[in-house]
């Protein structure tokens, strides 16, 4: 658990805040959505509802601190399957997945591949 503190010092002491940050383009949006859909949909289950991971629905989130759910994207947990996403994710980028969990995840279009 105090390494888990740490990252999220860590986040929240960057030089420019995540949440102060622009959102993604509508391309790279589109992106995010189907990779939550597809890789995170791998343990978490592809309606969101749970697997080998835990539910990433709107109402098995709603207690977490999104700042807190965004450093577990980016960061993982050590000591279990969640891997970090940082290769493939900016922080803003898993700050704006944690923001659309929260919120209750949009279906992937049919437009990206």
């Amino acid at each position: 658990m105090l390494r888990f503190a740490a990252v999220l010092s860590a986040l929240l002491l960057g030089s420019v805040p995540a949440f102060a940050q622009p959102a993604p383009d509508a391309i790279r949006s589109a992106e995010l959505v189907r990779m939550v859909r597809q890789d995170c949909g791998s343990c978490h289950g592809m309606r969101l509802t749970g697997g080998l991971g835990p539910a990433l629905t709107r109402e098995a989130l709603a207690d977490f601190p999104l700042d807190s759910l965004a450093a577990v994207i980016f960061h993982g947990r050590p000591g279990t399957p969640m891997p970090p996403w940082k290769a493939m994710l900016s922080e803003r980028e898993a700050r704006w997945i944690a923001q659309r969990l929260r919120q209750g995840f949009p279906e992937e279009s049919a437009g990206v591949r």
